[in-house]
């Protein structure tokens, strides 16, 4: 099962790390080229924005694995969880959808609760409408401080994006699992 597990990660990560290049090159590969060639003069941009993100078990994330010893760790280290989740303007689950955070996360602390987080925020409104940005990083849920994951990549309006997106969790229910995550994004793109 560990086995398992651990190949199933590695190739997750593999395939989040590799969906801005392919999202990027969907379309006519000549206007990607043509794309390409003109950054050498563009300057960069850098957007910010602020949404909520919705974390909910067994509804829009879901176990897939877990290591031997998950069920005796007290941080349930290797359980691995596939996500589908909402993002929302505000922090109720009710508010206008802005998009989606698809991918992974991996319960990686053997002595404290952290996360290993893989994630496409897949934007389905306004102006980013089908672009992504692409994360991966750590973060500590069990901490109500904010925390910062890298921005690696992004698809459309932020192809070659990098930046931060910082996440503070705005509440979570020991009970069922679920969580609301506020973030606030800063991504440097052309």
């Amino acid at each position: 099962m560990e086995k398992t597990a651990l190949v199933l990660v590695a190739f997750s990560l593999a395939v989040a790390m590799a969906m801005p290049l392919v999202h990027s090159t969907i379309g006519d590969p000549k206007e990607v080229d043509e794309w390409l060639h003109k950054i050498r003069l563009a300057k960069q941009k850098m957007t910010r924005f602020h949404f909520y993100y919705h974390d909910i078990q067994n509804v829009s994330s879901m176990k897939v694995a877990q290591a031997s010893i998950t069920d005796k760790s007290p941080t349930l280290f290797g359980l691995t969880n596939m996500m589908d989740d909402p993002l929302t303007e505000g922090p109720e689950l009710t508010s206008k959808q802005v998009g989606r955070a698809q991918g992974l996360y991996g319960l990686s602390g053997l002595n404290e609760f952290s996360l290993l987080v893989v994630m496409n925020l897949a934007f389905t409104s306004g102006e980013y409408n089908r672009s992504t940005l692409t994360i991966l990083g750590r973060y500590e849920s069990a901490q109500l401080t904010i925390q910062e994951m890298p921005i690696v990549g992004g698809s459309g309006v932020f192809r070659l994006a990098h930046g931060i997106a910082s996440g503070r969790t705005y509440s979570r229910n020991a009970t069922s699992g679920n969580a609301v995550v506020e973030f606030n994004i800063v991504a440097i793109h052309y």
